[in-house]
Parts: structure tokens; sequence; C-alpha cells
């Protein structure tokens, strides 16, 4: 009896200890596939700094087919990365969705054009075909189209909006004049397939004046009502902006380790570290919290639209600093 008691006793000792350290999971789902555009998270993950927090985080890359609002929305997810005209758009048709942390500052979106297609500036893009992401991407490009009073259906006087796969295939084929691409990644592909920087016309969204925040950390305002979640984002932002200073000072080594977890095999040494000095560009500068003013920035953008803006009003409590005002102090 005695010995029964010992064991069940050093059972329940060893389960108490076991709980105690057990690590809290969180589930984050990106934007995109697997690439330096997210080196931050991948790092903290492998210099153990979620571990450090007592965390258990489960990367999800994204894909062409994956949007981070409907992931969250059906409990796919505890966090997701979303642009923020994307996500104050969800969020106006009912999704609750709450920026906490800000890791990047700029923004790294452009129309890149081909020379030879006549364009010279943004004057010029009327009557010309423009190739566009959607899935939320659009926005910007719509917001800045409205700006410039310049119909997107193709009328006259008008662009023709081609719905741009996540590739840079139209410009190269010569079927569309222009095509979205970011300052990391598709602006590269496109060097890489042979065109040179002297045979195109870049257009940064930060010089038009209509630039908008990109990949900010977002989680559901519902969620925000429990203690526990509250603090378990409290951690989890302060290490993943510990792993995004870490990749900003260790560039290579940070590309490194987004391709030790690309499962696809489909990025490359010499793509990954380029992006990352690209992206390293994008997050100097931030420290998580999100500038207020970059956020009113943004808001006026998406809302001058014209007779069509992204969002017909402005959004409350779309952001919360309690998050990163706690994690950073």
């Amino acid at each position: 009896m005695k010995n029964l008691i010992k064991t069940t006793l050093a059972a329940a000792l060893a389960l108490g200890v076991t709980s105690a350290y057990a690590a809290d999971k969180v589930a984050l789902q990106l934007k995109w596939v697997t690439q330096a555009q997210f080196a931050g998270y991948y790092v903290a993950a492998d210099k153990g700094f979620y571990a450090d927090e007592g965390l258990e985080v489960e990367i999800k890359p994204g894909g062409p087919d994956i949007a981070p609002a409907q992931v969250i929305a059906g409990g796919g997810a505890d966090v997701v990365l979303d642009w923020m005209p994307s996500a104050l758009a969800s969020r106006e048709k009912g999704l609750g969705l709450v920026n906490i942390a800000q890791p990047f500052k700029s923004s790294g979106m452009m129309l890149t054009c081909r020379k030879d297609s006549g364009i010279t500036s943004p004057a010029d893009f009327k009557g010309k075909t423009l190739g566009v992401w959607f899935f939320g991407n659009e926005y910007p490009f719509l917001s800045w189209m409205s700006k410039l009073g310049i119909p997107t259906d193709g009328s006259d006087g008008g662009v023709t909006v081609l719905k741009q796969g996540f590739n840079v295939d139209p410009i190269l084929n010569k079927q569309a004049d222009c095509v979205s691409t970011m300052t990391y990644n598709e602006y590269w592909q496109i060097i890489d397939a042979g065109l040179s920087a002297d045979d195109l016309v870049v257009f940064k969204y930060e010089d038009q004046g209509v630039a908008t925040l990109e990949d900010g950390i977002y989680v559901l305002e519902e969620n925000l009502k429990d203690a526990a979640f509250k603090d378990k984002m409290v951690r989890f932002v302060r290490a993943s902006m510990k792993g995004w200073k870490y990749a900003e000072e260790n560039p290579d080594e940070a590309a490194e380790i987004v391709l030790d977890n690309d499962a696809s095999g489909a990025q490359t040494e010499k793509h990954q570290k380029r992006m990352m000095g690209e992206i390293a560009k994008l997050t100097a500068g931030s420290n998580g919290a999100l500038d207020a003013a970059d956020y009113q920035r943004t808001v006026d953008t998406l809302l001058g639209g014209g007779s069509d803006p992204v969002i017909s009003k402005a959004p409350e409590g779309a952001w919360t600093s309690e998050i990163t005002d706690l994690a950073l102090n």
C-alpha cells in the first residue's frame, strides 16, 4: 500500500512538473510561402526565442489559395500576417481583426513596367494593361488608381487590369505593360529572367504617396478579452521581434534558416539571401510597435478611393498598442 501511494504521488508530481513547463501552443499563418519575407519568425523558432518564452509555435506557410483572414476566421490559426488594407477591408465586412504589432515599417510594393511600353510616368498608364494581384492585395493599387482618377474597367482613358498570378510571366511575355512586384521578390525574378534594370521603369508605392502598411501581426478581437491569450501574445510578439532584429543583423544566416525550413525546396540560396537584404530595409526602424501616423496614412489612403473606396469609414478598434507596450517594456 505504501509503495502504491509512493508511486501514485511520484506520478502526480511528475505530471505536475510536466504541466508547469508545458509550452503554450501558437499557430501562425503566413501570408505567403516559406521565404525570407517571414525570416523573423523562423529565426525566433530556430534560435529558441519562442521556447525561451514558453511557446511552441507552428508556422503555417501560405500560398495562392490561402487567405489569412479566412484561415483565422475558420479557427485555423491564432495569429495571422496580413497587409493592413486587406485586414481593414475584412474588419469592415465583419471579421474582427486587430493589429497587435507591426514589424514592417516601410512598403516594398511596386508597379514595374517595360520601358518599351512607352510608360514614363503614371499619366502614361491610360490605355495600358497592368498586372494586379488579388486576394486582398489589390486594394493599394485600386486606391492609387482612384487617386489618379484612372478607371480600372478597361474603358477609354482607363486601364485594363490583368489578374496577375504569383509570377511575372505577363511582363516577360508582353501580355501586360506593367506588373505588380515587391522590392524583395518579383522585381528580381524579372531581372533573373533576362530583362535588365535599364529595360524597366519602376514606380514605388512609397514614392507615389499611396504606401500602406504590410505584414502586420493580427489576431481576433474577441480573443484579446482572454487574459491568458493576451499574455501568450505578449510573449509571441517579444520573441518574434527578437527574431526580426537578429535577422536584420545576420541576414545571410537568417536566409539559411529560411532555406532549412522550406519543405518545397523551391527557394534558392541566391534569391533568399538577396531577399533578406531587401526585407531588412523594410523592417529597419521598427521595434514592433505600430506608429499611429503610419496607421493613419494607410487609413487615409484607403478612404481616398473616390466613389469606390476600399473602406467606407474610419475604422474603430482596428489596432492596439497594449501587446507591444507589455512586450517591449
